[in-house]
């Protein structure tokens, strides 16, 4: 099993996928094969204002001493 993440283009009246060369290389598809494909949707997160509220970063955190 080989997991990609691809964007859906539009073929015609249908939606398709494109399937990455080392994808179809490492599962040996051709033309003509029949496969099994589970959709999944990616979500979207917004992380803007997630550290709200955090005491920041003093220089000493920053620049750290390389290990020893």
């Amino acid at each position: 099993m080989v997991s990609v993440e691809v964007t859906v283009k539009k073929w015609g009246n249908s939606l398709g996928l494109i399937i990455p060369r080392e994808a179809s290389k490492k599962l040996e598809l051709r033309e003509g094969k029949r496969v099994r494909v589970e959709l999944t949707s990616a979500k979207f997160v917004d992380a803007f204002g997630l550290c709200r509220g955090l005491k920041p970063f003093k220089k000493e955190e920053l620049i750290r001493e390389p290990y020893r």
